[in-house]
């Protein structure tokens, strides 16, 4: 079962068991999904494809509960945070620290790279190699300090 039908079951039962945050969360997802279906014009859409949309909602909830956080809306901060949980719920198991640095080498050793100048390489594969596992952020961070760019 993708992730799009997956999503429409589960709001099915946020109706039922009454869970607004929850209900409100999926039905963003769905409403994410339909509209790229849309504007590919696919019948469904790629679980790569999927994945970035959940990522990139996930990134717009911490941002935005980051703002809110600030000017001190605990409650609408609380509801972001709330419903970044929900979405994270359909992303595969996120990577801890250590296993992202080790597979980072790993690449670094294949490619051959050697200096901050080698990062693009690095990126570009360790970004189709962590798709979803890991926040590109961190993998950014972590490929920097690895080629000696801090």
């Amino acid at each position: 079962m993708n992730i799009f039908d997956q999503v429409s079951d589960d709001i099915k039962s946020a109706m039922l068991a009454r869970q607004k945050i929850r209900l409100e969360a999926l039905r963003a997802i769905k409403t994410a999904f339909v509209l790229a279906k849309a504007e590919t014009g696919a019948e469904s859409l790629p679980p790569e494809q999927e994945l970035k949309i959940l990522q990139k909602m996930i990134k717009q909830r911490k941002e935005s509960a980051d703002i809110y956080k600030e000017q001190n809306r605990m409650d609408l901060y609380q509801k972001e945070v709330d419903e970044s949980a929900v979405i994270e719920e359909y992303l595969p198991k996120q990577l801890s620290e250590e296993e992202i640095v080790r597979i980072i080498k790993q690449i670094i050793q294949q490619l051959g790279a050697s200096t901050i100048k080698d990062m693009g390489k690095v990126m570009s594969a360790a970004g189709k190699e962590l798709s979803g596992k890991a926040d590109n952020k961190m993998v950014a961070e972590k490929v920097k300090e690895l080629l000696g760019g801090k």
